[in-house]
């Protein structure tokens, strides 16, 4: 095994710039991810809340049937 000397005397081996752009460029996409992470859940849940009410699903079903054929009488 060959032993690689330590360049900044961190763990990891990275200098201290190095380490601060590997730690914007991670937190940047981690903000990213999350983000886009959120939309999709609030996207599903206006789609089909998980809990759903009273009558079930089935109220829900009725007022998508509903804008899906406003949307099909415009393509027709």
């Amino acid at each position: 095994m060959v032993d690689v000397p330590n360049k900044g005397g961190s763990l990891s081996g990275l200098t201290e710039s190095e380490a601060r752009e590997f730690h914007s460029i991670f937190m940047t996409s981690f903000v990213v991810f999350t983000a886009v992470a959120i939309v999709a859940h609030i996207l599903a849940w206006m789609w089909r809340p998980w809990l759903p009410g009273p009558t079930g699903y089935k109220a829900a079903m009725d007022g998508a049937t509903h804008y899906a054929n406003i949307v099909l009488s415009y393509l027709t």
